[in-house]
Formats: C-alpha cells, sequence, structure tokens
C-alpha cells in the first residue's frame, strides 16, 4: 500500500533533484517544459491489433476526425502509430507504416495541430517529418544517428524512449538492476548526449514503461515497477529535459473499468513531476491534472 511515509522518504532521500530545472522550447507555436504545465498527448493507433480499442482507427479519415476531437478534449500533441508494441503483433514494414501514416500526418499537421509520430524507421520518420511531423516518438536504438539527424534537419522534437534493444519490438527480459531509476539516468545520459551532437534541441524522456518485456507479464512486478518509476520521475530532471510518460493500463486490477487506469496512474506520475502524459484517455486524465492544479 502506497503511503505518505513513503512519499516523504523519496523526497527525503532525493530532496536535490525535486528542484532540479528542465529545458523550454517550443514545437510549432505551443511551448512544452520549463515550470509550465503539463502537456497532454493524445494516441491515434493505425493497427487494428492495438489492443486499446477506443483509440484504434481503421483508416485515414476516422484517424483524422479522432486527432480533431483529442485536440478539442486538450490534447496539445497528436501521436499517431502504425505498427502496434504488442509482443504478437504483427510487425508493419516501413512502406506499410507509410501508406498508413502519411495521408493522416499532411491533414492534420496542414490544420495546424502538432502531430508526433512513433516508429523506429528512418525512411517512415524522413517521409513523416516531410509531411509535416513536428515529433518523432523514437521507440528505438539502432540507427539512433540517423534518426537523430533526421529530427535536427526538420527542426522537431525527439521523444528518446527506454528501450532495453534495437527497438520496442525486439525486446526480452527487462533488467532492473539494482536502482531502475540510475539505470534510467545512465541510459538517458548517453542518449542526449548522442542526439544533442546531432543538433537535437527539444527533446523528452520517456522510461518506456508501456512496453511488453517478458518478465513484466506478472502484473504485480509489472504494475510495482510503474508506480515506483512514475514516483522517482523527479529523479531524471537532474538531466535537463523534460519528462513524457505513457500512462498504462493495469487491466488486471481495472478489469471492466480499465479506462479508469490512465488518470490513477496520471496522480502517480503527477506527484513524479511529469511534463507530458501520453494518454488514450486525454479528457480523463486532463480532468485529474486540472483538479490537482486546484492544489
Amino acid at each position: 500500500m502506497l503511503r505518505l511515509p513513503d512519499l516523504h522518504s523519496l523526497a527525503a532521500e532525493y530532496g536535490n533533484d525535486l528542484s532540479a530545472s528542465v529545458a523550454s522550447f517550443s514545437v510549432g507555436t505551443h511551448q512544452f517544459g520549463g515550470t509550465l504545465r503539463p502537456a497532454l498527448m493524445g494516441v491515434i493507433n493505425l493497427s487494428s491489433q492495438s489492443w486499446y480499442r477506443e483509440s484504434v482507427c481503421l483508416n485515414a479519415d476516422s484517424a483524422i476526425q479522432r486527432g480533431q476531437v483529442l485536440a478539442a478534449q486538450g490534447a496539445t500533441i497528436l501521436d499517431i502509430g502504425a505498427e502496434s508494441t504488442l509482443a504478437h503483433a504483427n510487425r508493419v514494414d516501413d512502406a506499410a507504416q507509410k501508406s498508413a501514416l502519411l495521408p493522416v500526418v499532411r491533414e492534420l499537421a496542414a490544420s495546424g495541430l502538432i502531430v508526433s509520430v512513433e516508429t523506429y524507421h528512418p525512411s517512415v520518420t524522413k517521409a513523416c517529418l516531410e509531411a509535416g511531423a513536428k515529433v518523432l516518438n523514437l521507440t528505438g536504438t539502432e540507427n539512433s544517428e540517423e534518426l537523430f539527424r533526421l529530427v535536427a534537419d526538420h527542426d522537431a522534437a525527439v521523444i528518446l524512449c527506454h528501450v532495453q534493444g534495437a527497438h520496442v519490438r525486439a525486446v526480452g527480459d527487462f533488467d532492473f538492476g539494482s536502482d531502475p531509476t540510475q539505470m534510467l539516468l545512465h541510459y538517458f545520459e548517453k542518449q542526449v548526449e548522442e542526439a544533442t551532437r546531432c543538433g537535437v534541441r527539444r527533446i523528452w524522456i520517456d522510461p518506456g514503461l508501456g512496453f511488453y518485456y517478458r518478465n513484466l507479464q506478472d502484473s504485480s512486478v509489472r504494475i510495482r515497477h510503474q508506480m515506483r518509476t512514475f514516483l522517482n520521475t523527479f529523479r531524471l530532471r537532474r538531466l535537463g529535459w523534460p519528462v513524457c510518460h505513457a500512462l498504462p493500463h493495469a487491466f488486471e486490477c481495472f478489469g471492466e473499468e480499465v479506462r479508469s487506469a490512465e488518470p490513477f496512474f496520471a496522480v502517480l506520475a503527477a506527484l513524479g513531476q511529469t511534463d507530458l502524459f501520453r494518454t488514450h484517455e486525454v479528457p480523463r486524465v486532463k480532468a485529474v491534472l486540472d483538479t490537482l492544479a486546484i492544489w
């Protein structure tokens, strides 16, 4: 059971990180990071195998409509993906991803919305940035220099996801290390160094809590890791960049009320000083953040 003494102990041990400042930067006409209130990233899934049914759009028209609705509900960024991260889902090659993504990216970007594309393919990244995407949600580690240079060349932003493998579809068992947050710090130090060396000037870091590692299929292990990572998020701010979190689901706990899971985890992520919330449930999470802001 999470208790106030647990939060007190965490803050007492790592108090210096609580006041760490992070970079502020603009993407399009919006400002992110710094001391600004957290922003919301709404999800659009173009894969029929994505399990969060409410976010699945099977054609460009429905994806464009969902993007417009998410923006009206409070999403500042729209994150679009064409391949499910589920371990058993079909792989989608770069040509098929571009075919699905480009019509949606072009239309939403042309309407003035900030579009993020979730991919680890360089050719998909290049095509989507040329079509108007402003953010790469990078779910891989291979080809990183090429990807970072593409982001820099298009004056875009990148979300650096923690991935223990070549990409999100090539992960095995998760290595927690002796202190998972310290492990994340080492990982992102190297990623940030390479990205900035390649000219990237707009960065979020994302611990990658929604990826399907084999040894995280035990719900108690996975949920405990997710909760602790959320509450320790403020420790990552010493890197100087804002933090993005993809809110998870804990279906085993929430069952038929699974759509309430992301708002619950948003509370923990907010306590950890998260800057960008990636969610399928924009209005629900917005309500949570608005309520917390009253304090």
